[in-house]
């Protein structure tokens, strides 16, 4: 029988993906490590959880300060005396063709989507590394298997996702760590991630995209509770998950 008593850090945790992952996992009886930069959306959160009768603990982090994540991991160990799951779930998708020249958003989509991602790694497998255990699961998209007009910058950091999670499950079964990772490239998903489109002559097709096929958040919650269940002498390296009616 399982045993669902995992200590569980989850970035870009006050809403969708994150938010309905902390909400699934602390029913069960994992405890669970909130950051985001929305401090009050946070407590709201972990109020919620509490009344539940979840473990929940939170910090105001942005990943794209590496001493914010290092904090999150260290309130992690610091109050649960270890960190056994690290999901990556921080991100953002400001789609634009490259002729707008939206240079600040593919600068901000580097550094949450990627560095936010290396910081996550940094900060989290010093500690998996002494425990001879641990899981990362990064969040990818499938835009980081195939890319779009519009889309050329957030696939980047998708695609670059997944290279990073690839290399870095190659090390550490060398290294006999037992530290697992698996890759999540979800589609289309009920969060407010496309809020993040500026550019006009995008934004109305892909609203209309995710009113037409969009799946809940709790689909993807729901695979990463069954990626975490996966026996320990089991890595579950990579899934791609979408609408059953979404075509790209």
């Amino acid at each position: 029988m399982i045993e669902h008593n995992k200590v569980v850090v989850i970035t870009g945790a006050s809403s969708g993906i994150g938010e309905a992952t902390a909400k699934l996992l602390t029913k069960r009886g994992d405890k669970v490590v909130l950051g985001a930069r929305r401090e009050e959306r946070l407590q709201k959160l972990a109020d919620e959880i509490k009344a539940e009768g979840g473990e929940v603990i939170y910090a105001s982090t942005d990943v794209t300060k590496r001493s914010d994540v290092e904090a999150l991991a260290k309130l992690a160990v610091d109050t649960f005396g270890r960190i056994d799951v690290w999901l990556n779930n921080a991100g953002l998708m400001p789609h634009s063709t490259f002729d707008k020249l939206h240079v600040d958003e593919w600068e901000r989509m580097v550094d949450v989507n990627i560095k936010g991602v290396l910081y996550g790694i940094a900060a989290g497998l010093p500690v998996m590394r002494e425990q001879k255990s641990g899981h990362f699961i990064n969040v990818s998209s499938v835009a980081g298997h195939k890319t779009h007009p519009g889309g050329g910058v957030y696939s980047g950091t998708k695609y670059a996702v997944r290279a990073i999670s690839e290399a870095l499950r190659q090390e550490e079964a060398q290294a006999g760590s037992n530290i697992r990772v698996t890759i999540l490239s979800p589609g289309a998903v009920a969060t407010e991630l496309p809020n993040t489109i500026t550019d006009t002559d995008l934004k109305g097709g892909i609203d209309s995209l995710y009113s037409a096929v969009a799946i809940p958040a709790e689909r993807i919650a729901e695979t990463v509770a069954f990626v975490m269940d996966t026996p320990e002498d089991t890595a579950m390296n990579e899934i791609i998950i979408r609408p059953t009616i979404q075509l790209p």
